[in-house]
């Protein structure tokens, strides 16, 4: 059938042909957000370190509550109102250009509902609270990693998922 010839899509279906990235994007805001919500209702913001932290894996991994107002490894400290903004935009980008980043494919969906996930929950907490909340420490012997959280975890994820993607993929 000539595809020029096809009725326009309903609303439902061009819904219906994201709904991995949807729902892989809802899931982790989701997970995010309540993962912040306890980690705020169990300890007091400012917690690091001995002896508020809780020892998940001693001397490893540990649960803190702290404040990010930059970007990753704290980034562009400071600047939450400019990254909320660059994080709308960045959302608005992805749906603008969404056939042009091949969203229609399922590893892509994947990827992108990592991101937009991530995205929205950290950009959630901008607007909320004025800056991230990071609650994950990791301690590797004397070099300490920088605190992230469960939306941070998903954007890398799913950057690393698009990046993998689009370098193999043959032209």
């Amino acid at each position: 059938m000539d595809p020029t010839l096809a009725p326009p899509a309903t609303p439902w279906q061009r819904v219906h042909a994201y709904r991995v990235l949807l729902v892989l994007a809802v899931a982790l805001f989701v997970l995010d957000q309540a993962t912040k919500a306890w980690i705020a209702g169990r300890l007091p913001y400012g917690t690091y370190g001995e002896p508020g932290a809780i020892a998940v894996v001693p001397g490893f991994f540990y649960l803190i509550h702290v404040g990010n107002t930059g970007a990753a490894w704290s980034m562009l400290t400071g600047k939450s109102g400019l990254l909320a903004i660059l994080a709308v935009a960045t959302l608005g980008a992805i749906f603008l250009w969404r056939r042009a980043l091949g969203l229609r494919a399922l590893i892509v969906q994947v990827s992108f509902g990592l991101l937009c996930g991530g995205i929205a929950g950290n950009l959630s907490d901008r607007i909320v609270h004025g800056h991230v909340i990071d609650f994950i420490d990791l301690h590797f012997g004397s070099y300490v990693y920088p605190t992230f959280n469960v939306a941070d975890s998903g954007i890398c994820v799913g950057v690393v998922i698009y990046l993998w993607h689009t370098l193999r993929a043959p032209e």
